[in-house]
């Protein structure tokens, strides 16, 4: 059964903490990147999300993750959790980030 309360790393060091998932899925934490193109110094920035409980414990989830505290972008992540036959938790994720840009004719470059 995955549970996605605690810390987890990705293979690029940067660190996500699910501080609890009540009994509807949701949950809220802090995301620490370890990449970044902004300008100012990196700061762990606040996550909301919800997953669903399934019964088989391989729950698929998502998450907002808000760069407020040092850039004008915004992420979102969905994913599936996975339990290995070593009983270790392993979260597949895809994200999209949005930057701000400063007119309609740059939006084509502000999804990635």
């Amino acid at each position: 059964q995955c549970n996605l309360t605690g810390w987890w790393e990705n293979e690029l060091g940067s660190r996500m903490y699910v501080s609890t998932v009540d009994g509807e899925g949701n949950f809220s934490g802090e995301y620490h990147t370890a990449v970044s193109s902004a300008q100012k110094p990196i700061k762990p920035s606040p996550l909301v999300g919800s997953q669903h409980l399934d019964e088989d414990g391989q729950c698929t989830f998502g998450f907002t993750v808000n760069w407020k505290k040092f850039s004008d972008s915004t992420a979102v992540f969905v994913g599936q959790c996975f339990s290995g036959d070593d009983g270790e938790e392993v979260l597949q994720t895809s994200w999209l980030l949005r930057e701000k840009v400063d007119s309609l004719p740059s939006d084509w470059k502000a999804t990635r």
